[in-house]
């Protein structure tokens, strides 16, 4: 449980990076996209641990930073919530989902939330190779970073 909660203390962390990167630079939709992805996400898999109906919430939306930024907010207290709650429940424990093709699946949390903290890191790298196409800097998001 240590390592997950670390895992999300840095996502949190890069998250917020990115969303200041994205608005102190002039954009375009493409990155704003990609990010709104990452936190409706982390939304989707939230509602599923929950054990709750995804079916009509949006993966990829148009992204608008303010949005964004209230997502963030959002999803970090959600998730501290939910891996409170978790220490009590444990990790291993299996939940059935339907995914955005409606196909059912039965996962476990431990990998779920791993799934989550990688999937926002693998998009965040996109934005990153975006910014540097488009002139600017990439965020240096490394765990390394984080931990130093």
């Amino acid at each position: 449980m240590k390592t997950i909660k670390k895992m999300f203390e840095h996502l949190n962390w890069a998250n917020q990076l990115i969303l200041e990167t994205l608005q102190n630079a002039e954009t375009d939709e493409k990155h704003l996209s990609l990010f709104s992805h990452i936190l409706y996400s982390e939304q989707v898999w939230l509602t599923r641990l929950k054990g709750m109906d995804t079916s009509q919430m949006p993966i990829w939306s148009d992204g608008d930073i303010t949005v964004c930024a209230n997502l963030i907010k959002e999803n970090e207290e959600n998730f501290k919530t939910l891996l409170e709650e978790l220490v009590k429940t444990g990790l291993d424990n299996l939940i059935t989902y339907t995914n955005s093709s409606g196909k059912e699946f039965k996962t476990s949390i431990r990998d779920i939330l791993t799934h989550v903290a990688l999937h926002g890191q693998y998009h965040r790298g996109q934005i990153n190779s975006r910014l540097r196409v488009d002139g600017f800097e990439p965020v240096n998001i490394d765990y390394i970073t984080f931990v130093r």
